[in-house]
C-alpha cells in the first residue's frame, strides 16, 4: 500500500507542477509520519523517502534514535519553548515558529550547540481561532526581528489552511501567502535565504503546488488514516 500511495502522490505532484508550468524539482514532499511506528517509517525510507515531518517532540526524539541518520527531520507541529532544547540538534527545519519568544529560545539553544537552525514563520492566513500562527500583517515585522538572531536562518513561510471538502476553497489562502512570500524575498529582509513556502496537505496539496508551494506536507495520503488513541 505504501508504495502505491507514494507513487500516486508523486504523480499528482508532477501533474500539478505541469499545470502550473513548474519543474518537479521545485517541490519537496514531506512525509508526515506522526503517530506512525518506526517500522512503517523504515518501510517508507526503503522506498526512498528521506524527509519526514513530525508534530511532537517526543516522537522526533524516539524516531531520530531508531532510524537512519541521513533522514531530514522537520518539526511541523506547535513547538513549546520548554521543549526546544530536545530537538534543536536533531531537526533540519522548524516549520512552526509563531512568536518572537519561541524564536529567541531557538536562538539560545542553537547557540549552545554551535549551529544555525533553519526556520519557517507559521502564518494563520485564514485567522482561524483554533490554529496557531501569525496574522498576515505581523509577518514582515516578525521577519525583520528574526533575521537579527545569528543562530537562526529564516527560510520561508508555512501555513495550515482550513480543512475543506473542496480544495479550491483554499486557493486564495495559498495565493495570498505566496504573495507575501514574494514580498519578503523582494524586500531582501532575509539576505537571500528565503526559498521555502510550506503549504498544502493531503486534501489540498495539488492546489498549493499550483499556487507556488515549494514544500507540501502529506501524511494520510501516504500512510493512510491515523490512530490518534496512541
Amino acid at each position: 500500500m505504501l508504495r502505491e500511495n507514494l507513487q500516486e502522490v508523486e504523480e499528482r505532484i508532477q501533474e500539478a507542477c505541469r499545470r502550473a508550468g513548474r519543474d518537479r524539482s521545485e517541490v519537496t514532499l514531506v512525509a508526515v509520519s506522526k503517530t506512525k511506528p518506526v517500522a512503517i517509517l523504515q518501510e517508507a525510507y526503503d522506498l526512498g523517502v528521506r524527509v519526514f515531518g513530525e508534530n511532537k517532540v517526543q516522537e522526533i526524539r524516539e524516531k531520530y534514535e531508531a532510524l537512519p541518520k541521513d533522514i531530514e527531520w522537520h518539526m511541523i507541529g506547535h513547538l513549546q519553548t520548554n521543549k526546544v532544547k530536545y530537538i534543536v540538534d536533531k531537526v533540519r527545519l522548524i516549520h512552526s515558529v509563531d512568536s518572537l519568544r519561541l524564536a529567541e529560545v531557538i536562538e539560545k539553544e542553537a547557540e549552545k550547540h554551535n549551529r544555525i537552525v533553519d526556520i519557517l514563520l507559521e502564518v494563520n492566513v485564514a485567522e482561524e481561532e483554533s490554529k496557531f500562527g501569525l496574522k498576515m500583517p505581523e509577518v514582515i515585522p516578525m521577519a525583520e526581528k528574526v533575521v537579527q538572531l545569528p543562530h537562526i536562518r529564516l527560510r520561508g513561510l508555512m501555513t495550515i489552511a482550513p480543512f475543506v471538502e473542496n480544495p479550491e476553497k483554499n486557493r486564495a489562502i495559498f495565493a495570498n501567502l505566496h504573495d507575501l512570500y514574494v514580498d519578503i524575498k523582494e524586500k531582501n529582509i532575509d539576505n537571500g535565504t528565503v526559498s521555502i513556502l510550506s503549504m498544502g496537505m493531503t486534501n489540498d496539496y495539488e492546489v498549493a503546488v499550483e499556487e507556488g508551494a515549494t514544500m507540501v506536507r502529506v501524511g494520510t495520503g501516504i500512510f493512510g488514516a491515523r490512530d490518534y488513541s496512541i
